[in-house]
């Protein structure tokens, strides 16, 4: 048998979840940070069976055995068994359990999937990296399928994310910038194991996001798999095997967005953007438009594009690493020159202008807009538009303006109850409507 690819065989290992713990020591977690968590977790939840405590915590009954056995010679839990049957066994915090649980609930209210160590974490991110994927011209295609693009354009995308590098688009307002970078989440293959979350120092920072993250399969269920079965069950359950995330940003973005989000009142973490991002896309849209200036935006990602790192502080004043393993996209109308200097220009691996359109490009993207809007294509209705209204006003062929004066024309159609058509009249007041003038 031929020995496969080796593209083909870092994929299939990026996919694989990480291996169930079997002992607090493989947890990657102290003794005392976990008898913690399961004491908060009595505490909210009250009396819970066993094999809640697996479904909750995310672990197995090996680590939580000893754990359960300390807080009951502590004298913090009391079991109580309903039946012969070792699933029938439930646990109670005692009036001393309650006291430590209102104590670690104040130094943090993360109460949830146990976490994961920061060096698991890593290794993990290493193992999955954006880097491992292959764009070929087939995948392309198939990602931009019925989309007007310019082959050239299509070319440059392709290439910028075979190199993982960070991506600049650039161009006029309406030329379809966001439009293409949302589309590269179609060429992001393979699937990432997230964690829920992740400890440093004791400190619980969450990483997994419902919002970004989108799970391959529903989280398993302890209550209904058995003990058994989670003896025998070979992946770790803190992680969730999720396609490739995509996160997107733009005029909301400040500074400290991008550092860790300390809650006073919870006291763990929420992960930045290019956190949650990670083995996936990052898209800065509008850039520019944010509150800070877009100088210190930019500048905040100079180290991370450049050793594919980024450091981060906890609110102690700690300060750790995280693998930056992201494909960032900009998106910007500003020219690169009034955003960044040379040196880190030079740290963008790609930088693609989207400017306008071709004329045929403009009658293609016209006919699809009224396909799917069900308004009547008119050659001669396009014809209009091309030379009596943009040739004659110096307007350019950018790829929003077809779809949006067709589109409104639909709409005033609708408003005075006629059938849609793509005549001088209709055409004409889209046109005024869509512009604005001095």
């Amino acid at each position: 048998m031929s020995e496969q690819p080796p593209a083909l065989k870092i994929e299939r290992r990026a996919s694989q979840m990480p291996q169930q713990p079997r002992t607090i020591e493989e947890t990657g977690l102290s003794f005392r940070f976990l008898v913690e968590l399961l004491t908060k977790e009595l505490y909210l939840r009250g009396q819970m069976r066993l094999l809640d405590l697996v479904d909750y915590a995310r672990l197995p009954v090996t680590v939580l055995e000893p754990l359960l056995s300390f807080m009951r010679s502590e004298r913090m839990c009391e079991a109580v068994r309903s039946g012969g049957a070792e699933t029938s066994i439930s646990y109670n915090l005692t009036d001393l359990g309650r006291d430590r649980a209102e104590e670690f609930l104040q130094k943090s209210q993360y109460v949830g999937p146990a976490p994961v160590s920061l060096h698991d974490y890593v290794e993990q991110v290493h193992k999955q990296s954006v880097a491992t994927m292959g764009v070929t011209r087939d995948k392309l295609a198939q990602a931009f399928s019925g989309i007007v693009i310019n082959e050239g354009i299509l070319k440059q995308f392709g290439a910028a994310m075979n190199s993982g590098r960070a991506i600049f688009v650039y161009g006029p307002a309406g030329s379809g910038k966001t439009f293409m970078a949302e589309h590269l989440a179609g060429l992001l293959s393979g699937n990432v194991a997230v964690p829920h979350a992740i400890v440093i120092d004791n400190e619980v920072i969450q990483v997994f996001d419902p919002l970004i993250h989108q799970p391959i399969l529903p989280p398993t269920n302890g209550n209904s798999l058995g003990l058994e079965l989670d003896r025998r069950r070979s992946s770790d359950d803190r992680w969730v095997m999720c396609h490739r995330p995509v996160v997107k940003t733009g005029g909301e973005l400040t500074l400290s967005m991008l550092d860790l989000d300390f809650d006073m009142g919870s006291r763990f973490y929420q992960a930045p953007p290019q956190v949650r991002a990670n083995n996936g896309l990052l898209i800065i849209d509008d850039l520019g438009r944010q509150l800070a200036p877009a100088i210190d935006i930019m500048n905040r990602w100079i180290v991370p594009l450049d050793r594919r790192v980024d450091y981060l502080a906890l609110h102690t004043g700690k300060k750790f690493m995280l693998p930056f393993d992201v494909i960032v996209v900009f998106s910007t109308n500003m020219p690169p020159s009034k955003l960044a200097d040379e040196a880190f220009l030079r740290r963008l691996g790609y930088k693609i202008y989207v400017g306008a359109i071709s004329e045929h490009e403009y009658r293609t993207i016209a006919r699809q807009v009224c396909d799917e809007l069900d308004v009547p294509y008119s050659e001669t209705g396009v014809d209009y538009l091309l030379y009596e209204r943009h040739f004659k006003e110096g307007r350019p062929l950018y790829a929003c303006i077809p779809r949006d004066i067709i589109q409104q024309l639909r709409d005033i159609a609708r408003y005075e109850g006629v059938a849609p058509e793509l005549n001088r009249d209709m055409l004409d007041w889209a046109w005024n409507n869509y512009f604005t003038h001095d």
